[in-house]
């Protein structure tokens, strides 16, 4: 990835050109509304200056070894993983986890499969895991609901008629 070419700061997006990524298909990642990961990347970007200003070298990648470009980072990675003391990971993790909190915070579907590069919904709901304390969740929205139904009697008659319905 390259300063200005993917990774555009002042246009507040990381851009991912076609053919690059897992479904071939370019797309555009908006991180100006994520003042977390613009913060990282600017501080990242501000890392080699001094670098480059002693070999006069302009260092064009967003990571890069001693400004060289990084080809493969599953070394890295995996001495990263061991010194963090977390259970294996893999990158392609992470996309599973955007799915699933992309989905938890209400994000139309259509939304988040663009955000990820989903092409089809049936990929999209199997990466969208519903874990145990969803279904918690859930449950107690049902159970919130009701107890409002409950509190308010105008809400109550059109609650009553549609359980004599069923």
């Amino acid at each position: 990835m390259r300063w200005g070419f993917n990774v555009d700061l002042g246009a507040g997006e990381i851009r991912l050109e076609p053919g690059t990524t897992k479904n071939d298909e370019g797309r555009a990642f908006p991180i100006s509304v994520l003042p977390g990961l613009a913060e990282v990347l600017t501080e990242q970007k501000r890392r080699p200056e001094a670098n480059e200003k002693s070999t006069r070298r302009i260092i064009p990648w967003v990571f890069h070894r001693q400004g060289h470009r990084i080809k493969d980072f599953r070394g890295a990675w995996d001495k990263a993983i061991e010194a963090a003391g977390i259970p294996r990971k893999i990158p392609h993790d992470f996309r599973r986890t955007a799915v699933r909190n992309l989905e938890r915070a209400g994000v139309p579907r259509a939304i988040a499969m663009k955000l990820v590069g989903h092409k089809t919904e049936s990929i999209c709901r199997r990466y969208a895991i519903v874990a145990k304390q969803d279904l918690v969740d859930g449950l107690k929205r049902l159970a919130d609901y009701r107890a409002e139904l409950e509190t308010k009697p105008e809400d109550r008659e059109v609650s009553n008629i549609m359980d004599v319905r069923k």
